[in-house]
């Protein structure tokens, strides 16, 4: 049977969700799953193969314990058995922020070179980035590393890879598929937040303002503290959401994987009249990632049995914030 086979970038708490969502869903369609089978893949076809971090902490330990290992707090839903893949020392550049770096103790002395061969030696089809939020420099090292090693590259993140004209003229010249940038949840802040805009226009709400504003107690909003690394973040995220809207992210520790959203939109109806929405919304954040990760993947191998390289626009527009 052919394999999805995968490496992750990161092993953080959508990684954690990730691992733990092929083993909770392996045996097919459960609540929660989109779908089953995705670009004729089944869950059960995904198998990983390669993990890179830069936490010592997680350096050396199989996958399914890095999964575990503090700061994750990840919700556990489902018990992981040994995967035998090893989490390897990964490039560290600019993947740890001001923030993170007094919360893991980091490594990162590989070069694209090593990642490439580690990515050729397991096997691996597809790369996952699941690098922190403004870790621009070091996203494009593993997508250099993947074109290296004849990968798929899937940016789950804000770093612009998917955007650049360059990075498509390269993923196409190789004959590999790139997805990005940064992945949608399957039931998130942006989605309601678009969901609204577009009910709102569509009838004839003339929108003039909003906000996104953005709690939660993962590693993602620590790295959202900083103002440089949240600048990316809010790229993508006011994509589609309207022509004036503040986002702002807040770290609140007592939360752990939990994030809350206050989204609120102004606008102008018929006769002039004012329209006012306001939403609060509170969602595990890793998991409600996972599917569409799972998805990209699962599209990205078709792509490449099919020999399609450059960018996959309809599986970027579909899964990602801002392509």
């Amino acid at each position: 049977m052919s394999t999805v086979n995968v490496a992750v970038i990161g092993v953080g708490n959508c990684v954690s969700s990730l691992v733990q969502g092929v083993e909770h869903y392996r045996d097919g369609a459960a609540p929660g799953l989109r779908h089953p089978v995705c670009a004729g893949y089944a869950i059960s076809q995904v198998r990983f193969t390669a993990a890179f971090d830069v936490a010592a902490a997680k350096l050396g330990l199989d996958l399914s314990e890095a999964i575990w290992t503090p700061p994750n707090n990840a919700r556990a839903f489902a018990e992981v058995p040994l995967l035998g893949v090893p989490v390897v020392d990964g490039i560290l550049a600019d993947g740890v922020g001001p923030g993170s770096a007094d919360l893991i103790d980091p490594r990162g002395a590989a070069t694209p070179a090593e990642v490439a061969a580690h990515l050729r030696a397991t096997g691996t089809h597809i790369v996952l980035n699941f690098l922190p939020s403004g870790a621009q420099r070091a996203t494009e090292l593993y997508a250099e590393a993947a074109l290296g090693a004849g990968c798929a590259f899937v940016n789950c993140m804000p770093a612009v890879i998917a955007r650049s004209p360059e990075w498509r003229r390269r993923f196409a010249a190789a004959g590999l598929p790139l997805v990005g940038d940064d992945l949608k949840s399957s039931f998130g802040a942006t989605l309601v937040h678009r969901a609204l805009v577009d009910a709102l226009t569509e009838n004839g709400v003339a929108l003039d303002g909003g906000h996104q504003l953005l709690g939660g107690g993962n590693m993602d909003f620590v790295n959202l503290e900083d103002a440089d690394r949240m600048r990316g973040k809010k790229a993508t995220k006011a994509t589609g959401a309207g022509q004036s809207v503040h986002v702002g992210a807040q770290y609140i520790p007592f939360m752990e994987d939990r994030k809350v959203a206050y989204i609120r939109l102004d606008g102008e109806g018929f006769g002039g009249s004012p329209v006012e929405v306001a939403v609060r919304m509170v969602v595990e954040d890793s998991p409600s990632a996972a599917g569409n990760a799972l998805d990209a993947a699962r599209h990205a191998k078709a792509a490449m049995d099919a020999g399609a390289g450059g960018l996959l626009s309809a599986v970027s527009s579909a899964l990602m914030k801002a392509v």
